[in-house]
């Protein structure tokens, strides 16, 4: 069920991790060290990848490496946007992980990579192609955001919201499926590039599209996909109802979890983006999510071509 675990979202955006609360990185780094420390002792064999960079920086990398994150996870993801958001050509995918793979021996991955129709489909359509001709056979894994379009009604999970301008407005027209379920021409196209290429989809708490997605992905030949059990989720009422009615209806696929979002009462500050109160807080949401849904002994696949460190250890 749970091939990976990914430690947060992208951690060094500014929309998903406040640089006011923690300028060095120190904070985020405790953190991350003690969530792959907890991974590890309830299951040594399930892969930790370090959640996926936005932008692409290679001294943040070498930062971590410093602080020793990288010693206790098993791949690091990038995500890129160069339609929507970055500053940099989509031609440019190849180069980007080259940068990566420069200053870090570990896999990367690409877990969020997509384009909107906020100026037209047809521009999806053709940014999926080359997409997938870039970096199909240039990482283990590619999560395609994604599947549905964001419903105008909730709020996109950023901290600057309108104050973006058109670049927020963006963040509700990524998916392959408007809102209505209707789907758009993209959503054929993909299919040409599954397996090989993933989704990466956030279920929202009691997502009602939670059965739809997953006949959709079944339909196009999905086998992998990333989503997300949220921190700040697990204290809503019935949240563990939520997340094992989520689990059980994505069991047929490859399923990397990303760990993330700070609940308001237990930040620094009382929003998502905050720096916890207690690290090992979040470390042990993530050691219970692992307990859950990928226990000692249960099986989990390989994707990043390489065994987890010290896999070979475990009894």
């Amino acid at each position: 069920m749970i091939e990976a675990a990914m430690i947060w979202n992208e951690p060094n955006n500014k929309s998903h991790w406040d640089p006011n609360l923690d300028p060095d990185w120190t904070k985020f780094a405790e953190m991350a060290v003690a969530a792959g420390q907890a991974i590890k002792a309830e299951n040594p064999n399930v892969p930790r990848v370090l959640g996926g960079m936005s932008p692409i920086d290679p001294g943040w990398v070498r930062n971590m490496a410093g602080k020793g994150v990288l010693d206790h996870v098993d791949a690091i993801a990038v995500h890129g946007f160069p339609l929507d958001w970055n500053l940099w050509k989509l031609d440019e995918w190849p180069a980007k992980i080259d940068e990566i793979k420069a200053v870090t021996d570990l896999p990367v991955w690409v877990s969020e990579v997509g384009i909107s129709t906020f100026g037209a489909e047809e521009v999806q359509v053709w940014g999926l192609k080359r997409t997938a001709e870039l970096l199909i056979g240039k990482a283990p894994r590619i999560h395609w955001y994604s599947l549905y379009d964001l419903p105008r009604d909730w709020p996109a999970t950023t901290r600057h919201r309108e104050a973006e301008g058109s670049s927020y407005y963006r963040h509700f027209y990524m998916g392959l499926i408007r809102e209505d379920g209707s789907p758009k021409p993209a959503l054929e196209a993909f299919g040409d590039y599954a397996p090989e290429m993933g989704l990466c989809q956030w279920f929202h708490y009691q997502d009602h599209r939670l059965d739809d997605a997953v006949a959709w992905m079944k339909r196009l030949g999905v086998t992998y996909l990333r989503t997300g059990l949220s921190w700040a989720d697990s204290f809503r009422p019935n949240a563990l109802d939520w997340f094992d009615r989520q689990m059980e209806a994505l069991q047929d696929f490859d399923v990397t979890v990303t760990f993330c979002f700070t609940p308001e009462h237990r930040g620094i500050e009382p929003h998502h983006t905050s720096p916890p109160l207690d690290k090992q807080e979040f470390a042990d949401f993530c050691a219970s999510m692992i307990r859950r849904y990928a226990p000692r002994g249960a099986a989990v696949s390989r994707p990043l071509g390489r065994e987890p460190r010290q896999a070979a250890l475990a009894p």
